[in-house]
């Protein structure tokens, strides 16, 4: 019995952890972005705001989105930093934008929600970015 349980929580916890395939229709926005740190701020504790604080809430008020931060460890953009955004559909991004790319009012109070985690970024370090919207085939 002992042995079923352990084997059972394998097989669970190997579903969860590789079960998350990318889909047809899946959109993938990879935004490459460069920091300006504050004084006294270290790129390792930026990041790890990041993904305990900007990550997460990125996750609960954009629908469907779900976002991860990169680090380039050889090519062409080795030591460079990366947010990566999987959203289920373009319909789950286009929702949130105008047929133009502009926010629309659903993706305005996303923003304001989010406003204050950005506030405390903003002290940490500074950001610009490119990006490029995936959809995957």
């Amino acid at each position: 019995m002992k042995r079923l349980i352990v084997l059972a929580a394998i097989i669970l916890i190997g579903g969860v952890t590789y079960g998350q395939n990318l889909q047809k229709g899946n959109l993938i926005g990879t935004h490459l972005f460069t920091v300006t740190l504050a004084p006294g701020v270290t790129m390792d504790k930026y990041i790890e705001f990041c993904n305990t604080k900007i990550k997460p809430e990125v996750e609960k008020v954009y629908t469907n989105w779900q976002v991860y931060f990169l680090k380039g460890v050889r090519g062409e953009n080795a030591d460079s930093y990366l947010m990566l955004y999987v959203i289920k559909s373009q319909k789950d991004r286009d929702k949130y934008f105008n047929t133009d790319g502009t926010p629309n009012e659903l993706d305005n109070q996303a923003t304001v929600k989010m406003q204050p985690i950005v506030d405390e970024l903003n002290k940490l370090g500074t950001f610009t970015s490119k990006y490029t919207d995936w959809l995957v085939l």
